[in-house]
């Protein structure tokens, strides 16, 4: 089996390295836990070489989550592309969209102006989406126990059982069907808004260990805990593992409790990019790389051995926002000065006993004696157990039975998270990309419906295909021409992401949420020197001044072919901007000042123009209630297109088969392989990461490993 691994991975490399190749790296490491994602589109076949250019883009680069505001929660291989096509990018061609316009519908394009113009509200003009929690009336409360009666089995709950949540691991932006595993931020969101309507749940107990999310959910997922908390019933939180992220959802918590031995790495978050420079020039590959954006790191990986001025500031002015807020949050929380908290932190503190002496915990105990202290509080006897429902089985009680179902005004929710990509990749599960086609005829769905006052885009992507980004934003826009968009950002939304949002009549993003990020960055790999290690010769036979462009890999770029490609770069990134600029009703050179390749967070963003508001999913569904003139106290129905269905990957994975994805390496390659062709709109490497998860392995270093090893 090892060997059979290793093969693939060597093959794997042949091919990253060989002219099918075209490579986009794309790392994203959160403070909690390392997570890289490394976008490897190769072709299904080793020979014959030719040449493969590296190009990526980094763009412009349930109800309130399921909680209304004021008002009861409801929830309602295609071939490689040409020379001339690869040289003149139309994907960003804000010329070629406006002459589209012109010749459109005039109506249409009068309501896009209008939609265009309409932008100059500032956070503090949206209404704000806080959620209220009301009693219900004694006639709700009625139909309520009445429905209980006729339920189906599966939602049979006792009256005084706790709801169980453990929150580990990997959190999507997806809703996920019955036969998935993992946790998916929308349910989580919505169990919370059940059990504080269920008159059968009496409080609500959270394990808390190590998150793989971004700080996006994360604030999601906080703001429903104290929302929770409004309808009287109590939040317990047990935290074995913890350290800075895990430990900002604990502490919304009305207590939180820890083992003994428990794991508590309380010591600061770091940042850190990656180079591979030196790692080329040993098996002998160049990377000619043309940037366009001061800050557009992406290109420094391959083409750099360290991190560049504008990187590191960049880089520090995240971490600075992420710490910042952290400190601030548990300062507040804790009841404690900031310098206090920044003190103990720079202790190093890793006994839980001074935790609880410092007022971190509330008390040390094990799982057993939690449980045992929550029945004495429910008044359970001491021979019985504590009535519990856990995450999955809650998940399938439905709102109706809680008389949650909503108003008469709907609004649609599309999700859209994950790299994006033109058509579905032979590899991808269903809700694991943005699939540009399916996006569109979901967005025209809704275009074409008299069904939706208003429509939510909710958006977790770092961004892929720019040709396909550029489909959708065009659909959005037209969308918005009809009924009002909301674009809510989760943990990122840049350059492909972000160019989405731009057609929004509003943007939404959280505090954290990583965005921006309008920048080009092109080039590609000079295989010379490793093909006369392996012995291997190309001879090209050629027409045209600049037909050996893409097809010499061979050979590094001659004088009139560098220039032509910095030309193609520069027009490039200049209709990226421009249409940004339109899109968010800035002049030129304003967005120059925030583009340059930028990554900002979410409230440094909000405070250059780039988003219109800070809060969650309920805050854009306050706004898109103002904006389809739906009153704030009035309750509306989300609808969320379309519920994922299982597949056979996801039915296999759910029983804990190992058909798929033997190695995590391997995994991660096969659900990252798309035959993408043409300019990338995709956000730098950016990578957060905790002290303890510096060994996670990155895919690309195993590879070249390897590969290196097989000489």
């Amino acid at each position: 089996m090892v060997t059979w691994i290793k093969l693939n991975l060597v093959h794997l490399l042949l091919q990253l390295l060989s002219a099918k190749f075209y490579s986009s790296f794309y790392q994203w490491t959160e403070t909690g836990k390392m997570s890289k994602l490394i976008l490897l589109h190769a072709s299904q076949h080793l020979t014959p070489i030719h040449t493969r250019f590296f190009t990526s883009f980094v763009g412009a680069s349930l109800s309130k989550p399921l909680l209304h505001s004021q008002s009861i929660p409801l929830f309602s291989h295609s071939p490689p592309l040409s020379l001339r096509r690869r040289l003149s990018v139309r994907a960003f061609d804000d010329s070629s969209s406006s002459a589209t316009e012109s010749t459109e519908n005039g109506t249409v394009s009068a309501k896009i102006d209008a939609a265009e113009n309409a932008k100059a509200t500032t956070d503090k003009d949206y209404p704000s989406g806080e959620f209220h929690f009301r009693e219900a009336s004694a006639w709700r409360s009625f139909v309520v126990k009445l429905r209980m009666l006729f339920a189906y089995p599966w939602e049979r709950v006792k009256k005084g059982t706790v709801l169980t949540m453990t929150l580990r691991g990997q959190i999507t932006d997806q809703l996920k069907s019955r036969f998935s595993s993992g946790l998916s931020l929308p349910q989580i969101c919505e169990n919370f808004v059940k059990a504080a309507y269920d008159p059968r749940i009496a409080g609500v107990y959270l394990q808390i260990e190590s998150l793989n999310c971004g700080w996006g959910k994360v604030e999601e997922i906080r703001r429903h805990i104290l929302d929770f908390q409004k309808s009287g019933k109590f939040v317990v939180a047990y935290a074995p593992a913890c350290s800075e992220k895990e430990y900002y959802l604990a502490s919304a918590c009305q207590e939180i409790y820890a083992p003994p031995s428990a794991y508590f790495s309380l010591f600061g978050l770091s940042v850190q990019a990656s180079f591979v420079r030196g790692v080329l020039e040993k098996i002998g590959v160049e990377p000619q790389v043309e940037r366009i954006g001061k800050y557009k790191s992406a290109g420094d990986q391959l083409a750099r051995t360290t991190m560049s001025e504008e990187n590191c500031e960049m880089l520090t002015a995240l971490l600075d926002n992420i710490y910042g807020n952290w400190l601030d949050i548990i300062s507040f929380t804790r009841g404690k000065k900031r310098e206090d908290i920044e003190n103990f932190i720079n202790e190093g503190v890793y006994q839980v006993e001074k935790l609880k002496e410092e007022g971190w915990i509330t008390n040390i105990q094990y799982d057993d004696e939690v449980t045992s202290m929550l029945k004495e509080r429910l008044g359970v006897e001491k021979e019985k157990k504590l009535p519990m429902v856990d995450y999955r089985k809650y998940s399938k009680v439905r709102k109706w039975t809680l008389g949650l179902s909503g108003g008469k005004d709907k609004i649609a929710i599309i999700r859209a998270s994950g790299s994006i990509s033109r058509v579905r990749g032979s590899f991808s599960l269903p809700g694991s990309s943005i699939v540009g086609e399916q996006f569109i005829e979901k967005i025209r769905t809704i275009r074409e419906s008299k069904r939706y006052k208003a429509a939510i885009i909710r958006i977790d992507s770092p961004g892929g295909d720019a040709l396909a980004s550029d489909l959708m934003w065009r659909e959005i826009k037209l969308l918005a021409a009809s009924k009002p968009v909301i674009a809510s950002m989760s943990d990122v939304a840049a350059s492909g992401g972000y160019y989405m949002a731009m057609a929004a009549d509003a943007i939404v993003a959280e505090n954290l949420t990583l965005t921006g990020s309008i920048g080009v960055v092109t080039g590609k790999f000079n295989l010379g020197k490793l093909y006369e290690k392996i012995g291997f010769n190309k001879e090209i036979i050629s027409r045209g001044k600049f037909a050996e462009v893409l097809a010499a890999e061979q050979r590094p770029f001659r004088a009139e072919e560098a220039e032509l490609f910095a030309k193609s770069a520069q027009n490039s990134y200049k209709q990226f901007r421009d249409k940004a600029a339109s899109s968010r009703s800035m002049t030129v050179d304003k967005m120059e000042e925030v583009a340059q390749g930028r990554v900002w967070a979410g409230k440094d963003a909000a405070s250059r123009g780039l988003v219109d508001a800070i809060g969650g999913l309920s805050r854009a569904v306050a706004i898109a209630k103002l904006k389809a003139n739906i009153p704030q106290d009035t309750e509306v129905t989300l609808v969320e297109l379309a519920r994922p269905s299982p597949s056979l990957p996801e039915l296999l994975s759910g029983v804990g088969s190992t058909l798929v994805g033997v190695d995590q390496t391997l995994k991660t390659l096969l659900q990252d392989l798309t035959f993408s062709d043409g300019v990338q709109a995709r956000m730098d490497g950016i990578m957060f990461q905790k002290l303890e998860g510096a060994s996670n392995a990155n895919p690309i270093f195993n590879l070249i490993r390897d590969y290196l090893g097989s000489l």
